[in-house]
């Protein structure tokens, strides 16, 4: 018979690098499990509850640690521990899990990257002494866990909750200085393009209405030489037109003119139609 352990983790929070976090929390939560004592006589088997018996540990015999490493521009840059930020511009992933004693135990690599040997093994010398210092910081913690417990003090979620480390995100307040604030602020203004000129009353044309910005040129966009030769091109073009409809427009105007005088004006069918008048049929005169 054997133990049966199932190890969950939630995420609350994610800023890139999941996969070295994740792997430090499941080793902790093993590392800081305990089972309940057992005892075997023959074939009967008895589980002590932890009022009986004090629980023990699990045997872990070393701590297999993630590193990542995201590598930029088909591999000339390397960074270690990428943010969320960082993932989403890196060209490739490369994960080394190591232990203390300088074994790997898995590497993984992901993304449209190709690595050469000398890249491999500098990111696992680089992971040996990551993992060496991650290795003494849970280890660290695990003793000060073990130390609190026995003296009787807050350990675990006690501890964290009153200090809001994992129910609402806080920040250490940081100092600001303004001793030199005026100054700065004068030679940033000073340096600054002068505003544009801005009418702060509106131009009252009649009364009930207003308009803002009367007189302001249009300051979106300087156009180039090219817009500037279209734009006129387009101007002449439209001046012309109106022109030559304005002189078709006279010339009818004066044809029309002559007519008149002439000849009659004659209506279309299309415009009136034919107009039949009824008379009443004579009565036949009687005979005798």
């Amino acid at each position: 018979q054997v133990w049966q352990i199932r190890l969950d983790l939630h995420l609350l929070n994610h800023d890139g690098n999941i996969t070295d976090a994740a792997s430090i929390a499941g080793i902790v939560a093993l590392c800081h499990f305990r089972r309940p004592d057992v005892s075997v006589q023959g074939e009967e088997v008895t589980v002590y509850t932890p009022e009986e018996r004090d629980p023990v540990p699990l045997s872990i015999h070393h701590m297999p640690i993630c590193v990542s490493f995201a590598f930029f521009q088909q591999g000339t840059y390397l960074l270690v521990d990428p943010s969320e930020r960082e993932e989403r511009v890196m060209d490739g992933l490369l994960v080394i899990a190591m232990n203390k004693h300088r074994e790997i135990c898995t590497m993984q690599s992901s993304g449209g990257i190709m690595l050469v040997k000398d890249q491999v093994l500098r990111c696992s010398k680089i992971t040996a002494v990551k993992v060496t210092e991650i290795t003494e910081l849970i280890q660290k913690a695990l003793e000060n866990d073990q130390k609190v417990r026995k003296e009787g003090g807050k350990f675990g979620f006690a501890e964290s909750i009153p200090n809001q480390k994992i129910t609402a995100f806080k920040m250490e307040s940081a100092a600001v200085d303004t001793d030199n604030v005026e100054e700065q602020a004068e030679e940033i203004i000073t340096k600054a393009d002068p505003p544009s000129e801005v009418f702060a009353k509106p131009i009252l044309h009649t009364p009930g209405t207003a308009q803002i910005g009367e007189g302001i040129e249009n300051s979106w966009g300087d156009l180039e030489e090219s817009e500037r030769e279209e734009g006129a091109e387009e101007e002449g073009e439209s001046e012309a037109t109106a022109f030559e409809c304005q002189t078709m427009e006279t010339e009818d105007i004066s044809t029309m003119r002559e007519t008149k005088k002439d000849e009659p004006i004659v209506l279309s069918d299309s415009e009136e139609e034919e107009v039949v008048i009824l008379e009443p049929q004579e009565l036949p005169k009687k005979t005798r």
